[in-house]
């Protein structure tokens, strides 16, 4: 005759070794604050060393929340749905180590669903808690118009005073305004300006810019590229057919991230133009690669780290019934050699 199967554990289990109530138990592992920590993390410890798995489906029918929260990218600003700013990803990791902090889940919308229906459909349907969206684009109608429903939702973005939905980002108009003293301080005089400006955001990067050129009372001369995409190989062939018409190539780049600011330094070193000798560069977000780029590209700094722990901590005190402002997280320059 075989060995009896081992039972699984249980709570009542769990609850009974560490010497507790099972409600107690239920709460530590939820994380509930009615516990302290002292006896969520003794709960915690006895259920570890005996392998007690808690069922999160299980868990999820009995609470009113699902503890997922839908996180969608802005795959409409991107062409055929190709996000190729590293930035982004920076920041959905970001948001996705804030969430596994607080234990919840994420539920990342597919191209297909990220339109105000769709997420209606995934609030209906309890697939999700709240929304975090990452990055605006030109979605701000669709997003009012699913805030004005009522749903929880937190974007990353640039604040306007007529939205109906909290949003967080850095301060681009100070971004502008650091890249645009920068070049004054190294004695610059023609500035080029890339990115599309019917984005909030670079717009704001770009009104930044100008007002340090009109303060300074220095004749400066500000050209810009409206550049749509985000890959490197188009933002290099944009620039390469700018100096091909260009009469006087510009002292002075500022690029609306760093993927386009590196772009444009390969043109220019390319066309012959000496970086940093000719020609200042200033990226924007400092993604990984930008320290290690040659040369090191200077740029303005975007926590992701602290933008993802913002944004999730503002859903849940909206899910807590509470009304969150907006709110601009730390801008930084970094200077390096270009």
């Amino acid at each position: 005759m075989g060995k009896a199967e081992k039972r699984a554990i249980t709570m009542a289990d769990i609850a009974r070794l560490a010497n507790v109530s099972k409600p107690t138990v239920s709460r530590a592992l939820s994380d509930s604050p009615l516990v302290n920590e002292r006896t969520r993390d003794h709960v915690l410890t006895v259920a570890h060393e005996h392998g007690y798995a808690v069922n999160r489906n299980a868990q999820k029918l009995r609470q009113k929340r699902t503890n997922t929260i839908a996180v969608s990218l802005d795959f409409h600003s991107h062409r055929q749905n190709h996000i190729s700013d590293p930035f982004m990803f920076d920041l959905l990791a970001g948001v996705s180590e804030a969430l596994g902090d607080r234990n919840q889940d994420l539920l990342l919308c597919a191209p297909n669903h990220n339109d105000g229906v769709a997420f209606q459909q995934i609030l209906g349907s309890r697939g999700a808690d709240g929304f975090i969206i990452l990055g605006q684009g030109h979605r701000e109608d669709m997003l009012n118009e699913f805030a004005m429903t009522g749903a929880p939702i937190v974007v990353w973005g640039a604040a306007d005073e007529a939205a109906n939905y909290c949003v967080v980002g850095s301060d681009n108009f100070r971004g502008g305004q650091l890249a645009g003293q920068y070049f004054l301080d190294q004695g610059r005089s023609r500035f080029l300006f890339v990115g599309d400006t019917s984005f909030r955001e670079l717009r704001l990067r770009r009104e930044g810019l100008q007002s340090v050129v009109a303060q300074s009372r220095e004749t400066i001369a500000i050209d810009e590229i409206e550049l749509h995409s985000f890959r490197y190989e188009s933002a290099y062939d944009a620039a390469m057919r700018y100096l091909d018409v260009v009469e006087t190539s510009p002292d002075a780049v500022f690029a609306f991230n760093d993927t386009a600011a590196m772009a444009f330094l390969s043109a220019f070193r390319d066309a012959g133009i000496k970086i940093p000798e000719q020609v200042s560069i200033v990226g924007y977000n400092d993604i990984s690669s930008a320290g290690y780029f040659s040369p090191p590209l200077t740029t303005i700094r975007q926590d992701t780290h602290q933008a993802g722990r913002v944004l999730v901590a503002k859903l849940m005190r909206i899910l807590d019934g509470e009304m969150p402002r907006s709110t601009l997280i730390r801008t930084e320059f970094i200077q390096r050699s270009t």
